[in-house]
This record gives structure tokens, sequence and C-alpha cells, in this order.
């Protein structure tokens, strides 16, 4: 690219080939991504004792949940700033009633591709204590507190859009543009992510503050797969240095 070729910018915009003057762009890839944060939401997804506590149901299931400390930690930052920028703030919470009847029984492949359902068929014991409504492994993880304002959805499946009222929440808000954090970066991010790409939303994962389930190759897989067919990959510290310094530029004014 030469010096004087402009950069392109990816984005909902209100005119047609830039974004109005002032609306913030956020560094990722495969290019810069502008965010109108009147027109952004930030989706925490299954950020639950199931998916990123020690004897949640991940950990259960076999999968290293050692290393989600600091998804949550990035997690706590980016919700912050979006809400000192009067972005939404969007938790999910992944699972299904007592019985399991949200779930699906046999002739549902959920019955057969659930890793918790399989998990609890092998150990009956466990049934009603994984991915259960009311259930501890089903609370988000303490850290996270929902504020007043804060919109909290239960999913029945691994997208966040599959059988849930978010389209019609955020379309009732004006919300074009979805910033994604959470677990699992290779299932429910990249499902709901995938989904949202469907229904004309611009979806940008937060790479730092998400987590995969898997081998850390997965991670990788996962957001090139994002990055070149369905989305954008940025980080934490660019989003926070972006919406803290637009903040701070607009209340100055």
């Amino acid at each position: 690219m030469s010096a004087n070729q402009p950069i392109e910018i990816a984005g909902y915009f209100q005119a047609d080939k830039a974004p109005a003057p002032g609306v913030p762009v956020l560094p990722a890839k495969p290019e810069p991504l502008a965010l109108d944060p009147a027109l952004t939401a930030v989706i925490v997804v299954d950020l639950q004792n199931a998916y990123a506590s020690k004897d949640g149901y991940l950990d259960k299931a076999g999968f290293d949940v050692s290393a989600t400390g600091p998804v949550i930690e990035s997690t706590l930052k980016v919700i912050n700033t979006a809400r000192a920028a009067g972005m939404p703030i969007v938790f999910f919470q992944n699972g299904w009633d007592q019985q399991y009847q949200e779930a699906g029984g046999p002739g549902s492949p959920n019955w057969y591709k659930s890793n918790a359902l399989k998990t609890m068929r092998k150990h009956p014991e466990l049934m009603g204590t994984l991915l259960a409504k009311g259930s501890w492994d089903y609370e988000l993880v303490d850290q996270l507190s929902p504020q007043p304002g804060d919109i909290v959805i239960a999913k029945p499946r691994y997208s966040g859009f599959y059988n849930t009222s978010l389209d019609s929440i955020l379309r009732s808000r004006g919300i074009k543009n979805l910033v994604f954090t959470g677990i699992a970066t290779n299932v429910c991010v990249e499902s709901t992510l995938r989904d949202g790409f469907f229904l004309e939303y611009f979806g940008v994962v937060l790479a730092d503050a998400t987590h995969q389930a898997g081998p850390p190759a997965i991670q990788q897989a996962a957001l090139f797969n994002i990055e070149t067919f369905f989305g954008w990959v940025s980080t934490v510290s660019d989003f926070c240095e972006l919406f803290a310094s637009s903040h701070s530029t607009n209340a100055s004014v």
C-alpha cells in the first residue's frame, strides 16, 4: 500500500464512504473498524462457573480452565470502559431447566454433541448440577455483577441469537456493532458472531478477553476463521484506550 493510499475502514456508517467525524476507529484485523458507541453493544458470552471455574462443567468434562482468570479480568476492564462510553452490556448464560427439557432429547443433535449432557450420562450423580438453571454451575462468575440497565439473557444453544430475544433487543436500540468477550471462542463466541454476521451485525472479538475450549491452537484457528470470514479481531488494550480517550474527549467538550 502506498503512503498516499487511504486506509480502508470497515464498519456501519451513516455516510456512504467514511465514518462521521469523531466516530472512534478501532485497530483490528483484517482492517480498522469504525465503532460509534451509540451503535455498539458489548456481548459477554457465558462467563459462568460452568465455563470459567474449577469444578465447573468444562473442568469436569476434561477441558483446561486454568487460564480463564485473565479473561475475566480483561472482560471487567472492557465492561467498565463500555459503561463509561454509554454502551449496553449483554450477559449470556448458557443452560437449561432442571429437567433438561430445553436441552432436547435423543431426537436433538444437542443430545449427542453437548459435552455437558454426555458427561452427565457417564456420571448420573451430576444430573441437575451442570448448566442447570438455579445451580452454581449456571451462575455468572463472582467477579461479574450485572448492573441496573445491563441485559442478561438465557440461551439454550451455542448461538446467542437462537431462540432468544437478542436480535429484537439490539434492533430496538439501533445497535449495529457487537464487541465480544467470553468463553468459548471456538464454540459459543464464534457461533453467536456468525449468526450476527448473517443478520447484518458487525462483530469484533477482543482476542485476549476470550478463551477456547480445547488446546491453544484452537484459539488461533477460531480467531483466524473470524477475521477471515465473519468479523474482526482486536485487543482489550486497543478497545479500552480508544473509548477511554473518546469518552474523555467528549466529556471535555
